[in-house]
Order: C-alpha cells, then structure tokens, then sequence
C-alpha cells in the first residue's frame, strides 16, 4: 500500500542557491560600500602630528640665509695696466691708507712721461725765448717812438716860431711852409709810432697769454702722466684688510682689471643673496629681520635691495640695529627671518608636511570625539617660519593633523587609533 512521504523544506540545493543568492548580495553591498562611499585608513595617533588651530599675534615672515660681509669694501684695480714687477704684502695683510701693496711696469706709460717732460722742457725754453725777443722788439718800438717824439717836437718848435715871423713878414712863405710840412710830417709820424706801440702791446699780451695757457696745458699732461706712473704702485685707499688679492710676479694685468679688495674695518652687513622675486615688490629699505647667534635674538634693517633678477632671485643688504653680536666673522652664514608685515591678530594653524600634498587648499580636521578625522576645504593667506594664516574654513580651538599626508593618497578620512 503507497504512503504519502513528507516534502522536505530546507533542500540543501534550495540551502546553497539562498546562500550564493546572499553572498552577492553582500558582495554588490560591499562594493557599494567601497566605491561610493568614503574610503578610510587606519592611522596610529602616535605616528601623526595633531595641531590646534590658534588665534593670536601674526607676523609675515620669510626665512633666509644671509652672509656676513664688511660694511665697506674698496676694489683694487689696475687704471693702466703692467706687468707685476714687485709684491710688497700678501693678502690677509692689515694695511694703512697708502701702504704700497705691489709694483707693476708700464714701458709706453713711462715713455709717454719722459717724452712729455722734454716736451715741457722744450716749451718753457721756447716760451722764455719768445717773452725775450718780445722784449727787444719792445725795447726797439720804444727808442724809435722816443725818436719820433723828439723829431716831433723840434718840428714843432720850428713851426711855431716861423708861424710868428711870418706873420711879421720877417720870413718868406717858401721857409714857412717848409716848417708846416716837416710838422705834419713828424705830427704824423708820431701818431703812427704810437699806434704801433699800442699794437705791440696787445699782440704781446695775446702772446704771452697763449704761451701761458699752452705751457700751463702741457704742465697738466705732465702732471696726469707723473700721477698715472705714480699709480704703478698700487697703494691702500684706505685702513682695511687685504683679501682676494690676484696677482703674481712677471703676470700681465690688463686696464681697469680688478687685482683685489680691501675690506675697511668699520663694521658689517649681512648680504641676503637667495631673496625669491615674488617678494620683490614687497621688500624695501627699512624692513627689519631677527637672528640668534650664540643663544641671542640680534636685529637688522635693510639698507639696498638691488632690483636686478638673476634666475630668479635678488640681493639684499642689511645692517646691525643696536649691539653687534661679539665673535661674528665675515662670510659666516646666518638663518635670518625677515619680516614683511607689522604684527596683526590672525587664525593660525602651524606648519607641517600636510602642505606639500595639499598645497594649502584642505587639510584633515579632527572630529569632536577624536576617533576621526576627516578632509575639510580651507584658505590659508600669508605664512612665516611657524604658522601660515587661515582665512577660512577652521575656528579657534579645532584640531588638524598637521604631518605629511605623504601615505594617505586619495583618502577621504582617517581613523585614529591609540
């Protein structure tokens, strides 16, 4: 006899097609999960920087190396060249204003000097010639002006006194005239004399004037050659050290070539030579900057900011405020923070590795309860050596992990482990 045989309800064919049904369920689930959800890392608090965000005093500030350098430097140059005959000190030398440094040669120089010295020579001799043979010439106008005015004078006397007598009628007119003509021809013999003897004068005058003026040029030449052979011995402007001297006996040095310094030593300054141009139209005389050398803040002020780019990037010089730190040596090396602004009240939020990945546009900002932190879009403004100024998107008092995100890649959040 048939009997009814139960139908099972959990088949294990129906028990694996549920279970693989389930298992892609959770598998497009989790996919979903991970796609479009925020992707997280795990991240050990002890391996991170986390940062308060502060509101205080701010400074715009930008670090720079300097370089200590005297405050006065004097280039030695060669104004008409030679050859190194003599060397008198060596570089490092402390020397005083004229202390000769070398010697150098100049053949055409001293050739040119002693052709003009004959040259001088020659003229003055000339000069005294010419002033003599003015002289005579002079001295012969004169006698035959004295002449005249002797031959003159008789004709006149004769004149006058024929003029009487024949007014008498106790001469003829053939005598009288006589007496007229021979007065009008010394009257006017005289005028002539006269009138050469004032041109002498002036032609002498001129000459003499001339010869001055020629002989005062050519003692001038004279005068700029003796100075230029004078120059051969190079000589300390001024009190300083020797340094960077360049030059060797028997080498020759070119006109207007640089052969060394001489540091004068009255003070220094501090050359910044690494400035980056994008501050160039904030930088100005008169900003100041800070540095510590041997444990003590020290303050400088900007003198010159030179305006030519290279590469770049531009010089600065600064000078000490107040006391000169003891010990400072030139070309040391300093770490100067220069400032560009007067002290505001701004946000803060200090510096870190978070910017090179960020580039200041969003940084990861703590949660409330500490286990997360998550990406938060901000503005940060200007910045010096601790802090860059945030102009929007933190608050006082909130937390942000500062270290690099260098390990972070495309994460949307970090959970913080103890």
């Amino acid at each position: 006899m048939d009997r009814v045989i139960p139908k099972k309800t959990w088949t294990t064919k129906r028990l694996m097609t549920i279970g693989g049904i389930s298992a892609l369920v959770l598998l497009i689930a989790g996919s979903f999960y991970f796609t479009s959800g925020k992707s997280k890392l795990n991240v050990d608090t002890e391996r991170i920087t986390i940062s308060d965000i502060t509101k205080g005093p701010f400074q715009e500030s930008i670090p720079q190396n300097g370089t200590v350098l005297p405050l006065t430097t004097i280039y030695l140059i060669t104004p008409d060249g030679g050859r190194v005959e003599e060397k008198y000190v060596e570089d490092g030398a402390i020397l005083k204003a004229g202390d000769p440094i070398l010697r150098l040669s100049n053949t055409d120089l001293e050739l040119n000097l002693s052709n003009q010295m004959t040259n001088v020579s020659s003229m003055l001799a000339q000069t005294q010639l010419s002033r003599v043979n003015a002289d005579q010439n002079t001295v012969n106008k004169l006698t035959q002006m004295a002449d005249v005015e002797s031959q003159y004078r008789e004709a006149a006397r004769i004149y006058n006194l024929d003029k009487k007598l024949y007014a008498q009628k106790v001469i003829g007119s053939q005598e009288y005239q006589q007496a007229e003509n021979n007065y009008n021809y010394y009257l006017q013999k005289k005028q002539l004399a006269q009138t050469i003897l004032k041109q002498d004068t002036v032609s002498r005058t001129a000459q003499e004037k001339q010869d001055k003026e020629s002989y005062a040029g050519a003692q001038k030449t004279l005068q700029i050659l003796q100075k230029k052979v004078g120059g051969l011995i190079i000589r300390a402007p001024s009190d300083g050290q020797l340094t960077s001297l360049d030059a060797e006996i028997g080498q020759s040095k070119t006109p207007g070539m640089t052969i060394g310094q001489l540091d004068v030593l009255n003070g220094f300054k501090v050359r910044l030579s690494d400035v980056d141009e994008h501050y160039i139209s904030r930088v100005f005389t008169g900003l100041t900057g800070v540095f510590n050398f041997a444990g003590k803040d020290y303050k400088l002020k900007i003198i010159k900011v030179y305006t030519q780019v290279t590469n770049g990037r531009f010089q600065v010089d600064m000078s000490f405020v107040g006391e000169v730190p003891k010990g400072i040596r030139k070309g040391q090396t300093l770490q100067i923070t220069l400032a560009l602004s007067d002290e505001t009240t701004a946000i803060l939020v200090p510096k870190g590795g978070f910017y090179q990945q960020t580039g200041g546009n969003w940084i990861f900002k703590v949660s409330e309860d500490g286990k997360t932190a998550y990406r938060q879009e901000i503005t940060l403004g200007r910045q010096n050596t601790d802090y860059y100024e945030v102009l929007s998107g933190l608050k006082p008092g909130d937390k942000v992990v500062t270290s690099s995100y260098e390990n972070y890649g495309t994460m949307q959040e970090l959970v913080l482990k103890k």
